[in-house]
């Protein structure tokens, strides 16, 4: 049987920079949270489990019939590392290691996840996180040895002081979506360009860069 992660999606921040919930922003006619958890679900793991926090009550219909699990983070206030705790808490015993997401990394999608999972079957006591900017950061699989320690974890940052850890084993790749978080009205837009753009087809493109430019002759 081949090991796979749990997906922790984390969708619990109350969005102030954006100004209303962004996990509910329309993209492609899907709110962000609902489009986040298909692309971990498609990633085939051994299961999701979403935290969520502020406006969970209407955040929960965004799930409506999706095979995830939904853990409610009160203690949302204190940041991302309360919910990253409550996630891991809510993982089951057989859990082997979490793969950490955040709602709002929406040019991520499940090739990169199943690229961290493959990544840490090959070595399973190790973080694997992707790379940005030279930046570690989620998406990142956190093998189970760690649960205790991310439990006690305290403040906004994360898990990202084990990323930084010297000490700790940490492999890194290269993804560039990953620095695409949306956190005001802007980046989503940026997002919805980006999306637009890679879906035209290549000869489309291709015959736009090649129109040679109007000499302005009749």
């Amino acid at each position: 049987m081949i090991a796979r992660p749990w997906v922790l999606l984390l969708a619990a921040g109350a969005s102030r920079r954006f100004g209303s919930p962004k996990q509910l922003a329309r993209i492609e006619g899907q709110s962000l949270l609902r489009r986040m958890a298909q692309v971990a679900i498609a990633s085939a793991p051994a299961g999701c489990v979403v935290v969520l926090g502020a406006a969970a009550s209407r955040l929960r219909r965004e799930l409506k019939e999706l095979p995830v699990s939904i853990v409610v983070n009160r203690r949302w206030q204190e940041g991302l590392s309360r919910s990253l705790a409550a996630g891991i808490t809510a993982l089951p015993s057989s859990a082997r290691a979490a793969l950490v997401l955040l709602v709002d990394q929406a040019s991520i999608g499940p090739a990169d996840l199943e690229l961290l999972a493959a990544a840490w079957r090959e070595a399973p006591r190790s973080i694997v996180a992707s790379r940005a900017g030279g930046v570690l950061g989620p998406p990142a699989v956190l093998p189970r040895h760690l649960f205790r320690a991310l439990r006690s974890l305290r403040g906004d940052q994360g898990a990202r002081e084990f990323l930084r850890d010297s000490s700790r084993r940490v492999i890194g790749f290269d993804m560039p979506g990953a620095a695409a978080d949306i956190d005001v009205p802007a980046d989503l837009a940026w997002v919805m360009r980006a999306r637009a753009r890679a879906q035209t087809p290549k000869s489309a493109r291709s015959s736009r860069a090649r129109r040679p430019r109007s000499s302005g002759a009749t």
